[in-house]
């Protein structure tokens, strides 16, 4: 549950993580071990922390985080880390992002400041300032589906009877959804196709699957974030 990290993790540091916010950082002592790094994020979407140490004394951390008598804990691969980032609508770099995509296709415009919107000073500007006026060409979006889920670079069809193919984009990351008991996916449609409740068709090993463009992300997030923001 996402409440019993900081129960768990707080009997063993000396920092107070009711003071640590979403993406703070901080250095303390864990497990007895000094000079550690907390930083609290969430790239699975839930309130979380990272937790950077010396690797001889990894071990003895993770141990005793098992041995919590607060609360369960239990570790957890990539795989479900991955389907989690997805139902938060998180990129993964080299999936949904790259050198070859600009935030604003990406959704990402936020992360090009006022100021570097005017001084243009910085790689790609004279393509990233066009898009942001006149808007880009495709757009990442989220897709929900039933039936076989698809996968990275499964093509996006207009949904149409006719038996030519109108492709219209491409899915960068897909999987069934944990929470939501269905298939979700994201990537870049033309930007025509972008409305939220266009219907598509997502081919999938040569089938047809009927899939929805939807609102990301899928699963609400849950940082832990300062309440006068």
């Amino acid at each position: 549950l996402r409440p019993d990290m900081a129960k768990v993790l707080q009997p063993l540091t000396d920092v107070d993580l009711s003071e640590l916010y979403f993406m703070d950082s901080t250095l303390a002592t864990v497990a007895g071990v000094p000079r550690c790094r907390i930083t609290r994020c969430g790239y699975t979407g839930e309130d979380g922390v990272e937790i950077s140490l010396p690797a001889d004394e990894a071990v003895k951390v993770v141990e005793m985080l098992l041995a919590s008598e607060v609360a369960p804990v239990k570790p957890a691969g990539l795989g479900a880390r991955d389907s989690l980032r997805l139902e938060a609508g998180l990129c993964l770099y080299g999936n949904d992002i790259d050198h070859t995509t600009t935030p604003v296709e990406a959704g990402l415009s936020w992360v090009v400041a006022k100021r570097r919107r005017t001084t243009a000073d910085f790689p790609g500007a004279s393509v990233i300032i066009d898009q942001l006026r006149d808007g880009p060409g495709k757009k990442r979006v989220g897709i929900i589906s039933r039936g076989p889920p698809a996968r990275s670079d499964a093509p996006v069809l207009a949904s149409t009877d006719s038996t030519q193919e109108d492709i219209v984009g491409y899915i960068t990351s897909g999987s069934p959804s944990p929470s939501l008991g269905g298939n979700i996916a994201m990537g870049y449609v033309r930007t025509e196709m972008s409305k939220i409740g266009t219907k598509v068709l997502l081919k999938v090993r040569d089938k047809r699957v009927e899939g929805i463009v939807c609102k990301l992300p899928f699963v609400p997030t849950k940082y832990y974030i300062r309440k006068d923001k």
